[in-house]
């Protein structure tokens, strides 16, 4: 699901009066020159500075802290809805007294009948980037990117593994042979045009590279390639880089603008689902208060009152549904992560019940060699698997060796996985072909007794290729069947034999790899029965459906 609104979230360590001045004055910059708008006459409450625009303006200062909001109102003709801009500064609390905190959140209402448009950085929010000294925890956030250079990896590390750290770090890296700034000029900067505010933006220098992926072994960006390292970086423990998504070149190259948008797409989700600091948190809900009329009569007066509570009214409705919209969401959210967590908990649950009973059968072999006096057969380690592929590119060349699989998907989406690899997935893809040959063997002799995920469960006695049946979909969900674009995602050639049309909807697949955007697939169609073989028509990364 994509994130509508925008919101910035940052502190500075000046404090409350000078922030708080600077804001104005830049505040003023952005709708006086960049909106030209009217900014003569600005005070607090609510201050009408053009047809369909309003602005308003309170603060208070006391025991609690102090705090300045400006909330802008843009209605430039009723079908077009709503953009709401709101500015806040506000002092740290006791426990982060020595910050002052910066919010910028931009929303669109749209009008009934009119879809949601999706809100991009704003001006005001890059102004005050360049103005003010921001960070996020050790980080300084910033509207261009950073250079990594060789003597700023410890700190940049640091910065990755830092406990409070509420911003997504994005890392570019520059391919072979390129030159660092033309490279970030042409293509890093555009890419990263969406993430003032929201990322804090690093290009790593190819001379700090190997050090770079060296601390990050487990979490390395190289190629041309861009990392988003989320908070919580653990850089010891595999399994963590499953979380920290990686945009390969090809992607990057082939569609930048699509590039952009993917890019901040997590980093604009994570900033609207995090809990807002404690000191933002508290603030008092925004009261608007009309200024009074000058030299008007009690009739007029009386109208100018009624216009104002009806624009009151509206501006109600239009936060009551946009609260709604959210809780959707939410609750969508909720519901997609539940759907997530239940199938890995029944994924894990099968693997767990795999491993307890190879582990029993082992214990009993075991046993079995000592009573017959074999003790040095029962407790020596087997060997290696021989011959691994060590890439995707390396499985594509060989596939050869499955006599009875055929791959006719897009080696192209299947090579760019290696960019973007982490954790197993090229042992769990390797794996998987295994398992599907054996049982396409068996379904072209007409012996396979059911489907793949049938044939899983209920493995062969002397079959050495087990895969884990949690691991395997047959089916997909009526949502994605019934979308013509997701449909068509999944469509792969075969050939005429199989398909007059040369194409084929197929639905069941492989959980090659999980855990962030990429999320591997494989999707094949059997056809044992017909021309004995399996096709594998995609290896690559996890189509759209309602949780991409």
């Amino acid at each position: 699901m994509e994130p509508r609104n925008y919101r910035m979230v940052v502190s500075t360590t000046q404090d409350f009066v000078t922030a708080s001045a600077e804001a104005d004055r830049q505040l003023h910059h952005w709708l006086g020159v960049m909106k030209r708008y009217s900014t003569a006459a600005l005070d607090e409450g609510r201050n009408e500075i053009a047809k369909g625009v309003t602005l308003d303006h309170d603060a208070a200062a006391g025991r609690h802290g102090s705090y300045s909001r400006w909330r802008l109102r843009e209605t430039k003709t009723p079908t077009q809805g709503t953009w709401q801009s709101t500015l806040v500064v506000r002092s740290g609390n006791r426990n982060d007294s020595r910050r002052t905190w910066i919010q910028v959140d931009i929303e669109h209402q749209p009008a009934p009948g009119q879809a949601h448009i999706r809100a991009n950085t704003p001006g005001i929010a890059k102004l005050l980037l360049d103005a003010l000294p921001t960070q996020d925890g050790l980080a300084d956030v910033g509207t261009v990117p950073k250079f990594i250079e060789p003597d700023d990896v410890d700190e940049v590390i640091e910065e990755l593994c830092e406990q409070n750290r509420r911003l997504p770090v994005v890392v570019a890296s520059v391919p072979y042979g390129q030159d660092a700034e033309s490279w970030t000029e042409k293509v890093v900067e555009p890419v990263f045009r969406h993430l003032s505010g929201i990322a804090v933006m690093y290009v790593l220098r190819p001379e700090a590279l190997h050090a770079f992926n060296t601390t990050l072994e487990y979490h390395p960006v190289f190629g041309g390639g861009i990392r988003t390292y989320l908070p919580g970086v653990d850089p010891a423990w595999q399994p963590d880089a499953q979380r920290h998504p990686v945009m390969s070149r090809p992607t990057i190259e082939t569609n930048p603008n699509r590039a952009a948008a993917i890019l901040a797409s997590l980093p604009q989700q994570l900033a609207l689902s995090q809990p807002l600091p404690d000191s933002l948190d508290t603030l008092p809900v925004q009261r608007t208060r009309p200024r009074p009329a000058a030299d008007s009569t009690s009739l007029d007066a009386l109208r100018g009152e009624l216009r104002t509570a009806e624009a009151l009214l509206e501006e109600a409705e239009q936060r009551e549904e946009s609260r709604s919209v959210e809780i959707r969401d939410f609750r969508q959210r909720l519901k997609q992560a539940e759907n997530r967590d239940f199938e890995q908990i029944v994924e894990n649950d099968q693997l767990y019940g795999d491993l307890q009973d190879a582990h029993r059968k082992l214990r009993f072999i075991q046993s079995q060699l000592e009573e017959a006096g074999i003790h040095a057969a029962a407790h020596t380690a087997p060997p290696e698997p021989a011959d691994r592929p060590a890439t995707f590119a390396e499985i594509l060349d060989r596939m050869d060796e499955f006599p009875h699989l055929r791959f006719t998907g897009s080696a192209k989406k299947t090579k760019e996985l290696d960019a973007q690899c982490i954790g197993n997935w090229v042992t769990v893809a390797w794996d998987a072909l295994h398992a599907l040959e054996d049982y396409a063997a068996a379904s072209a002799a007409g012996k396979a007794g059911g489907d793949f995920r049938h044939w899983c469960d209920n493995l062969p006695d002397g079959c050495e290729n087990p895969f884990p049946s949690g691991k395997v979909k047959m089916k997909e969900s009526e949502t994605v069947g019934n979308n013509g674009e997701w449909r068509r995602q999944r469509t792969f050639p075969v050939p005429k034999s199989v398909d007059r049309k040369e194409k084929l909807f197929m639905q069941a697949h492989l959980r090659i790899g999980g855990g962030n955007t990429v999320s591997p697939r494989l999707y094949f169609h059997d056809d044992g029965p017909g021309s004995g073989h399996v096709y594998v028509g995609y290896i690559g990364p996890h189509p759209d459906n309602t949780q991409t």
